[in-house]
């Protein structure tokens, strides 16, 4: 690709992008700090992927999605997992209606364009699969008939830290499902003492209505012509490998610390929210640091321990920060 495409491309995203800044100013008046939450909800938005939501109640998680599905006037939808939910309160189900004398469908919940499925992990596997069906495959099958989901259609899963009694942890091959598991912690001290004046004030502040789901269908589009180099794929395949086979990468330590490495799933999401980054970064082609960028959110929940590793106090993040200091940078 020539220097000319690539300034061509360059000033058209940042035409295509202007929406970010705009996105992110509505988002300001009613979320305060909580910064990387909303560039998670971005990248899954723009890269037509999943998050999955890690951190403690109260840091704003439903406050940010359903923020986020006001501005761009898409329908909002939250599910509470429970221990007694089942498939059909979340997909839908049969029911006979006398008038008709037959049965009809009654469409669950989660035929909207933003779902919150609210401490998922509370939930049996049944319920999460059903889930997972249409995250996946972005239908759902109620009796005999099969039913596209709108688009856009983005699930935002939170789950509290594990220990707490009575959750099911989600098998990992589920876990793979999402494209970014982002981890949020408590406010800085001068964002919660900003927290409570907003929410002493007599009226709350509220998001404006700037967007159309359709916008977002076609920054989608656009976000998909970010420029990729080869040098880039390749950087992204080696930090990849480097989970599954830390050895060739001068990682021997790692060896016995890692049960198994990322899937092909991460090298694609990788690439996706590499680009999606640049995008909201409003540039056309993504560089190195994008990569680093989203990172730890897209392979945090795609490595797996061993008994060894746990042993030792190691995280997947430490990690993660170990092979970005080793990987080459192109």
């Amino acid at each position: 690709m020539n220097t000319v495409d690539i300034k061509a491309l360059n000033e058209r995203i940042q035409q295509e992008s202007s929406f970010v800044d705009m996105i992110s100013m509505e988002m300001n008046k009613v979320i305060v700090g909580q910064k990387h939450l909303v560039e998670g909800l971005m990248i899954g938005m723009l890269s037509n992927g999943h998050i999955l939501l890690e951190g403690v109640p109260g840091l704003a998680k439903t406050l940010a999605i359903n923020t986020l599905a006001h501005i761009i006037n898409a329908k909002f939808s939250r599910i509470q997992f429970t221990p007694d939910l089942l498939p059909a309160d979340v997909v839908g189900t049969m029911i006979y209606s006398q008038k008709r004398e037959e049965f009809v469908v009654k469409k669950g919940p989660i035929f909207a364009n933003f779902i919150l499925a609210d401490e998922i992990n509370r939930a049996p596997a049944k319920v999460q699969s059903a889930l997972l069906e249409a995250m996946q495959e972005r239908q759902v099958t109620i009796g005999d008939m099969t039913y596209k989901l709108e688009e856009p259609f983005l699930v935002m899963a939170t789950q509290n830290p594990i220990e707490q009694e009575g959750t099911y942890p989600l098998p990992e091959a589920q876990v793979d499902r999402f494209m970014l598991k982002v981890v949020i912690d408590y406010p800085k001290k001068d964002e919660e003492k900003l927290i409570v004046r907003q929410n002493l004030e007599k009226i709350y502040p509220q998001s404006n209505t700037i967007l159309q789901p359709e916008d977002i269908l076609r920054a989608r589009e656009v976000v998909k012509e970010v420029y990729l180099d080869e040098k880039i794929e390749k950087y992204i395949v080696d930090i990849v490998f480097a989970t599954r086979y830390p050895q060739e990468h001068g990682l021997e330590k790692f060896v016995s610390m890692i049960a198994y490495g990322a899937s092909p799933r991460a090298s694609i999401s990788l690439a996706k929210a590499a680009q999606a980054y640049a995008f909201i970064k409003r540039r056309g082609y993504v560089i190195p640091e994008d990569v680093r960028a989203v990172c730890h959110d897209v392979l945090r929940h795609r490595i797996g321990l061993s008994y060894e590793a746990e042993a030792n106090n190691l995280t997947s993040e430490d990690i993660i920060s170990e092979i970005l200091n080793t990987v080459e940078v192109p």
